[in-house]
């Protein structure tokens, strides 16, 4: 595991750009140091990494993630995000801790949509009854990011959107003045009406939200 890492660390650091990352770090309003690697050029490196004859035993997954996680560099956020998505169909139950470390830790958008909408997602998928205590759990946390998570997870469902659950989850949180919640509300509701649009339309009219999600919801829906 340690060797893994170290390889991985050498490669981001040869491909170092003090210029990019100035601009990265800037973008993302100063929280986080950059290498200064472009997303095409770090999916390249990172490739390698991911295949499936070079990771490392799952056993060994949540301590690699935490430790990639508590690098300074955001690209080590998004390689071992990328990292765990590649255990999907080997999830257990108990690694949901993991993927709420991972949420709470070094949050913002960048990260954690993905952690919602492609981790946690599949996780759910595989244990759909974990699904009504977590998101209880995350909604009561009061933590942005936890109840945004709620919001995205099913973000690919399509047609397996679970639209009672949706409307319960978005009903808690109506009435939220944080951007990145009612921002992800019209997301939720935009993404859903691509494949019931109808659904879409009546729930907007029967739910009092911001203009923010309303606009969000309707955007594609209304052109």
């Amino acid at each position: 595991m340690n060797d893994y890492i170290k390889t991985s660390e050498s490669e981001f650091e040869r491909n170092s750009n003090p210029k990019i990352a100035a601009g990265q770090k800037a973008y993302m309003k100063n929280r986080f140091e950059f290498f200064g690697i472009k997303t095409p050029l770090r999916r390249e490196i990172s490739k390698p990494f991911l295949q499936k004859e070079f990771l490392p035993d799952k056993k060994y997954l949540k301590k690699t993630i935490k430790t990639l996680w508590e690098k300074p560099q955001r690209e080590f956020q998004y390689f071992a995000q990328e990292l765990a998505f590649k255990y999907k169909k080997q999830f257990e139950k108990k690694d949901i801790a993991l993927f709420e470390y991972m949420i709470l830790n070094k949050s913002w958008w960048d990260t954690v949509d993905f952690i919602a909408a492609k981790i946690t997602g599949e996780y759910f998928k595989l244990f759909p009854s974990e699904i009504k205590n977590v998101t209880e759990n995350w909604l009561a946390s009061g933590n942005i990011w936890l109840q945004r998570s709620c919001l995205l997870f099913q973000l690919k469902y399509k047609e397996n959107t679970d639209t009672e659950l949706l409307s319960h989850i978005i009903n808690k949180l109506t009435g939220s003045e944080e951007f990145f919640i009612n921002k992800a509300i019209g997301w939720i509701l935009r993404e859903y009406g691509k494949i019931n649009p109808d659904w879409v339309i009546d729930f907007t009219k029967k739910t009092q939200l911001s203009a923010l999600s309303k606009k969000e919801a309707l955007r594609i829906i209304l052109k």
